[in-house]
């Protein structure tokens, strides 16, 4: 189907987006906000908009005016879903149909009474009443609200039950009390103050800690089963079940935060991005990302100062209270300067910061794509800084030894330049002086033999060197360097596979890096290929030596015999089955008579025969 047609400033953003939760904004020419989406995975939602003709004739008319776009990374599916809610009635865009009315998703309210009440509600009302959400699915907020009411004992009736209305007696006593669901506090027969310890408890799991719930409902399911009514556990099951999946609130939409702005920072050497979103009634309706590049070594800040200073020139914004990671150096005595350490509010510095990284991450792809060379020189900067190299590593070698229980001893050289493999490089070895499974010596053996001939032939040695293994092949690697005298002109270093630490040479304690590292990223594909070259090789030599072998027995064959014969038939079970006249057309009639003789000698013997099919070249 044909696709719409897109800019190439357009196409180069969609091109990097993260596959990551997220809140996207469609603007037209005129800069305007025209739709808000949510996506689980944005990259794959905003793409499908533009490789395919719509069905709808809406949502390509929507296509057609996009000109830009941005967005807004979220921790999850359900705070993109409440933050597209916030955007869309904060901005109205054009082309969203839903939402742009006031309604909301559910939320639990506790009540500011003598003796509050719980219930749902789509309305928030500010009159001193707590209300705990939002909630994605109604059914959730109804079963919570059903468990709670379980648990604890409170009223359902819409009395203002005051301690001048149970004095004068107007309360009565309802079903609710009969069925065990209220205490009776309309008539006195419970406190406020115990009242207020169960009220205490609900706004306890309503914030989030459903660990009482689900312990209750656990235990309640245990009874059951063992009381052998398997039915009623099946529905508490079911309660259960839903109660996990549940969310009690949302990072994006707070019920404890008001109006505040919030600014995120990730510094990286020069380069530092600053992220501010404004939040309003509780709702993020504002995010705008900023770049500095220090030129005199200025501080977070100094930089946090000159972002606020802008965001307050360019859009009009009053501060109020203002949550960052540190106080900026700026003198604001009307301002509330908050640095939160938990809360919602330390959760919502958290998205900006991840706002502001994923900004840096975007850039860097950018240039990347523009200048795929870009990604070569940062990657092997990273290496060079990791490994605290004197030089960038533009050429890598791996090594690595293969043997079975001593036998066929190989080893492999695989080289990497700019951070790619150069498969014409690689190199086979074949151990030569040690004898028996000695991997240290074999590693000592191939990095002489291969950094000697380097030097004689006058070829360019590599910046870094890989050694598969741990301390004892970083050692014997250092040793054969020494008795070349080229310690310090190659650096090496030494991986284990266990947990992936990287040895340098004098250090006890490894280096362990981070799993996401691309510098780890490098190396393990350096290990992984010298394993994969070593070990093809070293079963290479064993399947030829296993076919030679039964060869190598008959006398009066030499080796010319035994790779012409090998040659023509391919294996010894297609030379066993040719006739004598076959074979003396390879290597004469003489020969022919003893080879033939030698390999259906006893052939009645089963034992012979079952080993005789295992040789293949």
């Amino acid at each position: 189907m044909a696709m719409h047609k897109k800019s190439a400033a357009l196409r180069e953003k969609i091109a990097i987006l993260p596959d990551t939760p997220g809140v996207y904004m469609y603007y037209d020419s005129e800069g305007t906000v025209i739709y808000v989406g949510k996506a689980k995975n944005l990259k794959r939602r905003v793409s499908s908009y533009f490789n395919r003709t719509h069905d709808s004739l809406r949502t390509n008319l929507l296509v057609r005016a996009i000109t830009d776009m941005t967005y807004i990374v979220v921790p999850t599916e359900q705070d993109a879903l409440n933050l597209e809610a916030s955007m869309i009635k904060e901005y109205q865009p054009r082309y969203n149909v839903l939402l742009k009315d006031d309604k909301s998703y559910p939320w639990i309210v506790v009540t500011n009474e003598p003796y509050p009440r719980v219930f749902m509600t789509r309305q928030r009302i500010k009159d001193g009443s707590k209300y705990y959400g939002p909630y994605t699915d109604a059914g959730s907020a109804r079963a919570t609200l059903d468990l709670v009411k379980r648990l604890y004992s409170v009223r359902s009736c819409r009395h203002l039950i005051t301690p001048e209305y149970i004095s004068k007696g107007k309360g009565r006593l309802c079903l609710d009390y009969h069925l065990h669901r209220c205490k009776g506090c309309c008539v006195g027969l419970i406190s406020s103050e115990d009242y207020a310890k169960d009220i205490d408890h609900i706004r306890t799991i309503l914030r989030g800690d459903t660990g009482e719930l689900l312990q209750y409902l656990r235990s309640e399911m245990e009874k059951l089963a063992m009381e052998l009514r398997f039915e009623e556990a099946q529905e508490l099951k079911e309660e259960y079940e839903l109660i996990k999946r549940y969310q009690a609130k949302s990072v994006i939409v707070s019920q404890t935060i008001e109006d505040i702005d919030v600014f995120g920072i990730d510094d990286e050497d020069s380069d530092v991005y600053i992220n501010y979103m404004h939040v309003r009634r509780g709702a993020v309706v504002k995010s705008v990302t900023l770049e500095y590049k220090r030129r005199l070594d200025e501080t977070q800040a100094q930089l946090l100062a000159y972002a606020m200073n802008e965001i307050a020139e360019s859009l009009g914004v009053v501060y109020d209270e203002v949550v960052v990671a540190e106080e900026p150096d700026v003198e604001m005595p009307e301002v509330k300067f908050t640095i939160p350490r938990r809360g919602d509010k330390a959760k919502l510095l958290e998205v900006s910061q991840k706002n502001a990284r994923q900004h840096r991450v975007d850039k860097i792809k950018t240039m990347e794509k523009r200048n795929p060379e870009t990604r070569t020189d940062r990657i092997l900067q990273r290496i060079q800084s990791d490994f605290h190299l004197s030089e960038l590593p533009r050429h890598i070698e791996c090594f690595d030894n293969s043997n079975i229980q001593g036998t066929n001893p190989v080893a492999s050289c695989v080289v990497f330049k700019d951070a790619k493999p150069s498969k014409k490089d690689y190199r086979h070895f074949n151990i030569k002086t040690v004898v028996g499974p000695d991997d240290f010596a074999s590693m000592k053996e191939v990095l002489t033999r291969r950094y000697t001939r380097l030097v004689t032939e006058g070829k360019e040695l590599p910046q870094l060197i890989v050694v598969d293994g741990g301390k004892g092949q970083l050692s014997a690697a250092v040793e054969a360097l020494d008795d070349m005298g080229l310690r310090g002109v190659i650096a090496v270093v030494g991986i284990a596979k266990r947990l992936e630490e990287i040895y340098f040479p004098g250090d006890s304690i490894p280096l362990y890096i981070d799993k996401n590292s691309e510098t780890l990223r490098v190396v393990q594909h350096l290990r992984d290929e010298a394993h994969r070259f070593g070990i093809t090789h070293h079963r290479n030599r064993r399947s030829k030596g296993q076919a030679v072998s039964e060869l190598d027995s008959i006398k009066g064959v030499g080796e010319k015999t035994r790779t012409a014969l090998l040659s023509h038939f391919k294996s010894v079970k297609r030379l066993r089955d040719a006739d004598v006249d076959t074979i003396a057309e390879v290597i004469g009639p003489a020969k022919a008579s003893i080879v033939y003789g030698a390999l259906h000698y006893d052939t009645e013997t089963p034992d012979v025969a079952s080993t005789e099919d295992a040789g293949v070249l």
